[in-house]
């Protein structure tokens, strides 16, 4: 069973969890955008944790290692199998179905100098965490914020802000090119700042078909 980490009506951990309490629960595989969930997925008796966007060839590793593990043990238990995805059914269908969407940050309060600002989300070029705070990128200025950067990414919209590094988010709009520098490190050229950000090995694949 492949499984995101978030889902609405229960977290991907949350499934898991009670497969895992079934005598014959199947192998699992976490494939999802969040790093900071391994350990625990494991802890949660995954076979295997792949980060988005996963290549074809890093699912077909996985896939031929779960091949090789099923071929050596018996089938799982297909009734005790239907019968955990029953109640799990049942509990995401008594579940509110008017229960509110969380809608992405509009506006983030930031200290600047001695006052507080009041930034609209569209103005931010990226966000920087430093030690205690995170930085607020502006294409003119830079304020902070107390927020942590594993809460601001769930606040953000997925589709116009881009995690890049585990200690950075970018705005993909302010994205204007990308390069390879001399020690191979893929760079990106922000569109009114003058620094260039490196981009993270996990985070690579979201450009390549830029």
């Amino acid at each position: 069973m492949f499984l995101d980490i978030q889902m609405p009506g229960m977290t991907g951990l949350d499934v898991a969890a009670r497969l895992a309490a079934g005598a014959h629960g199947p192998y699992i595989v976490f494939i999802t955008a969040h790093d900071h969930y391994a350990v625990e997925a494991f802890e949660h008796c995954a076979r295997d944790y792949l980060l988005k966007p996963a290549s074809a060839e890093r699912l077909a590793r996985t896939v031929a290692r779960l091949k090789a593990v099923l071929r050596d043990k018996p089938a799982f238990d297909a009734e005790a199998l239907r019968a955990l995805l029953q109640q799990l059914g049942a509990k995401l269908d008594a579940s509110p179905a008017t229960a509110p969407v969380a809608q992405p940050l509009q506006w983030i309060r930031a200290a600047h100098g001695g006052e507080t600002r009041l930034i609209s989300i569209d103005e931010v070029v990226y966000f920087q965490s430093n030690d205690k705070y995170t930085s607020v990128y502006l294409q003119e200025g830079e304020s902070l914020i107390r927020t942590p950067m594993r809460q601001l990414r769930d606040g953000l919209d997925a589709a116009r802000f881009w995690q890049i590094h585990r200690s950075i988010i970018v705005a993909a709009k302010f994205i204007e090119a990308t390069h390879t520098d001399f020690r191979g490190r893929l760079m990106v050229k922000l569109r009114g700042r003058p620094e260039q950000l490196v981009v993270s090995r996990n985070y690579v694949e979201l450009f390549r078909q830029m």
